[in-house]
C-alpha cells in the first residue's frame, strides 16, 4: 500500500473519519486497520479506535509516511458512556465527524440449538448494538452539518451459508445491512450517505488467530484452501481490498449511493453450487 502523494491530498482530503475496530487480533492487514490506513493516504484525518491498546501501533507503522494522519484513541464500543466520550473529543478536537466506519465484529461459532443465550446476546451487542450506538451518538453531528458518510462493515455470512454455523453472528450481521438501508432511508434527505461493506472469505489475521481453531482444528492451510475453493477469482482478497470498497463509498464519488451494500467476496456469493 505505497502511495507517492503528500498528507492532505487525496479523495477524503479535509474530512474527518472515526473508524471503530482500527486494530487487529494479529499482525497483517485486518479490515479496519487497512481502512485506516487507506483513508489517510487518502488525505483524511483518520481517528483510529479500538479496545485493546496494543493493536494500534502496528496499523501506525503500516501507515508509514501517512502516519501523521492518524490519532489513536481507546474506546469499548459497547459501552455508549465512552462512545460519547470518544465523539465529544474528535468534534472538540476537530469541529467535525465527515466520515464513521464500524468495523467492530468478532463471530462465535454456534447453531441454533447449541449456542448458548449469553453467547447469542453477546454477539448481537458486538456486532450489531454497537453500531447502532455509535451511530445514535455521530448521525446528529452530521445532521447538524448538512453531510456526512456512514459504512458500517457487515459479512456475507449475511445472506450466505458460509461454511460454518455461526447463527449469532449471521443474523447480527444481517441486521447491520438492513440497518444501513433503514437509516440510509432515514437520513437520506438530511445529507448523510449509509451504505454496509459484505466482505466474504478473506485471508485477514482473524482465520489465523480465531477460525483456524474453531473450523480446522488449528490448522490454517487447510481453512485457507477449503475458503479459496469457494471463491470463482483466482486470488484470496485480504483486509486491503475491504479498505478499497470502504474508501469508495466514503468518498465524494459515491455522492448518489445510499442504503445499499457491496459485496466484496471474488465471487463466491454469486456461486449456485
Amino acid at each position: 500500500m505505497t502511495d507517492n502523494r503528500h498528507a492532505g491530498e487525496g479523495r477524503l482530503a479535509g474530512k474527518v473519519a472515526v473508524v471503530f475496530g482500527a486494530g487487529c487480533v494479529g499482525p497483517g492487514w485486518g479490515n479496519g486497520r487497512a481502512i485506516s490506513v487507506r483513508f489517510a493516504q487518502e488525505g483524511a484525518r483518520v481517528v483510529a479506535v479500538d479496545k485493546r491498546p496494543e493493536s494500534l501501533p502496528e496499523t501506525l507503522e503500516l501507515a508509514g509516511a501517512f502516519r501523521a494522519n492518524i490519532e489513536t484513541r481507546i474506546c469499548d464500543v459497547e459501552d455508549s458512556a465512552q462512545v460519547a466520550q470518544l465523539v465529544d473529543m474528535v468534534v472538540q478536537r476537530y469541529g467535525r465527524i465527515d466520515i464513521l466506519v464500524n468495523n467492530v465484529g468478532v463471530p462465535i461459532p454456534g447453531g441454533a440449538t447449541s449456542l448458548s443465550q449469553a453467547d447469542w446476546q453477546r454477539q448481537l451487542s458486538l456486532n450489531l448494538t454497537s453500531v447502532f450506538t455509535t451511530c445514535q451518538h455521530i448521525l446528529p453531528i452530521m445532521e447538524s452539518q448538512g453531510a456526512g458518510a456512514v459504512v458500517n462493515v457487515s459479512s456475507t455470512s449475511a445472506i450466505r451459508w458460509t461454511g460454518a454455523p455461526q447463527v449469532a453472528y449471521a443474523a447480527a450481521k444481517a441486521g447491520v445491512a438492513q440497518f444501513g438501508r433503514v437509516v440510509g432511508v432515514e437520513f437520506a434527505k438530511k445529507g448523510v450517505r449509509i451504505n454496509t461493506v459484505l466482505p466474504g472469505q478473506l485471508h485477514t489475521p482473524l482465520v489465523d488467530a480465531f477460525l483456524a481453531g474453531q473450523q480446522a482444528a488449528g490448522d490454517i492451510e487447510v481453512l485457507l484452501e477449503r475458503r479459496r475453493r469457494r471463491i470463482p477469482l483466482p486470488l484470496s482478497g485480504d483486509g486491503r481490498d475491504t479498505a478499497n470498497a470502504v474508501l469508495f463509498l466514503a468518498s465524494d464519488e459515491a455522492r448518489f449511493i445510499t442504503g445499499t451494500e457491496l459485496v466484496v467476496d471474488g465471487g463466491m456469493s454469486a456461486r449456485c453450487d
